[in-house]
């Protein structure tokens, strides 16, 4: 996930990269029986304990080629490298900043690794990027 460090308002590619604060894991979790029957995402990206992001930001790191690991109940289910991502980072908030303001704090989550499934309350969900101590959350609603 990119945090942002500056107010970004139709921000070139180029310029993108300053505006970047640093970077920490985030999981983007979703409810997809809810999201298949209402047809849209708000409410089934919106229960306790989904979108968890840390533990930390990491500033001044390269990003461009970090192993992307997730594991639910001990058992890895993602695995990728942030150099296979479809937009890099600075495309990411240069197409985000065309349509709304991004302010400091703000964190932008930039897509997921093949290999999603079901979770249930009570699960384990573990993400690992790199060499980053691991975001640990586990699962309210499920």
């Amino acid at each position: 996930a990119i945090v942002i460090g500056r107010t970004a308002k139709n921000v070139s590619v180029e310029r993108a990269d300053d505006f970047i604060f640093g970077y920490t894991i985030g999981l983007d979790i979703s409810d997809r029986d809810l999201q298949k029957s209402e047809k849209q995402f708000g409410r089934c990206k919106s229960f306790d304990s989904y979108t968890p992001i840390g533990p930390f930001v990491y500033c001044d790191v390269d990003v461009r080629d970090l192993a992307l690991e997730l594991r639910h109940n001990g058992e890895t289910r993602q695995r990728a490298r942030t150099s296979q991502m479809i937009y890099p980072p600075a495309e990411i908030i240069s197409f985000a900043s065309q349509s709304l303001t991004l302010l400091p704090g703000d964190v932008i989550l930039t897509g997921t690794p093949s290999g999603v499934g079901p979770i249930r309350a009570g699960d384990e969900l573990e993400a690992r990027i790199g060499e980053w101590p691991p975001l640990r959350n586990r699962v309210a609603t499920g």
